[in-house]
């Protein structure tokens, strides 16, 4: 571990603690959390996975900042694709245990909202399928496009918000590695198991977990960029 190392720990220490070591301020962030849901997805998704960001790219070239990465334009992505992710959280949340009843588990509403069980883990597991069947690929390839963006306008504010050359981006994708590894393994391997815990905990830290997992993320990208 060198100095970067230890100053990027202590910043994380000094940033966290408070949450546990302060009633207070534990209490303003329930609070706020309660009050203003898309603005905390907003905020948790900005620092948290940014941070799993940094560390990604400190994994792949041994520095937590390089020109071009562009951590301001990132934490705005990473904000609003907090926002969808909050949404799809409520949306598969509720509509997959209504259609597991429709197909014939009667119960399937009242054991997801009930105590941990059998049940409800079966159940949290399918909203995890679902949510990341159906949302994690469109979710991964556009942060992939967002990321593909910031990288080729030097990652400036400015560059940011220019048009994005979509058509350009999409063919230029290395499609072998969005599939083979960050598709076919990450999503079963990872998110269906990640998702399925994170839906297990009760609904007002489902997304600070799933921000939490952002973390991951950054490993899990470090990776794939090791792979091209």
């Amino acid at each position: 571990m060198n100095r970067q190392d230890l100053i990027f720990t202590a910043c994380a220490i000094l940033f966290l603690l408070p949450f546990f070591t302060s009633q207070t301020v534990l209490d303003a962030y329930l609070s706020f959390n309660a009050s203003h849901g898309m603005i905390a997805a907003f905020l948790k998704f900005a620092i948290l996975s940014t941070a799993g960001e940094l560390i990604g790219l400190r994994i792949a070239t041994g520095q937590y900042l390089k020109p071009g990465f562009g951590v301001l334009p990132r934490a705005i992505v990473w904000g609003v694709l907090g926002l969808g992710i909050n949404a799809a959280m409520i949306v598969f949340s509720s509509g997959v245990p209504v259609f597991l009843q429709y197909m014939g588990m009667s119960d399937a509403p009242a054991v997801f909202a009930g105590d941990l069980s059998w049940g409800k883990l079966f159940v949290a597991f399918m909203v995890s399928v679902f949510m990341n069947t159906i949302f994690g690929p469109v979710f991964m390839t556009l942060h992939k496009i967002t990321d593909t963006h910031i990288l080729n306008n030097g990652g400036t504010l400015k560059g940011f918000f220019r048009p994005i050359h979509m058509g350009e981006i999409i063919r230029n994708l290395n499609w072998d590695v969005q599939w083979n590894f960050v598709f076919k393994k990450t999503i079963p391997l990872f998110w269906f198991p990640a998702h399925t815990i994170t839906f297990l905990l009760p609904g007002n830290m489902r997304v600070l977990c799933a921000a939490l997992l952002g973390v991951v993320l950054g490993v899990l990208l470090a990776v794939a960029a090791r792979k091209k």
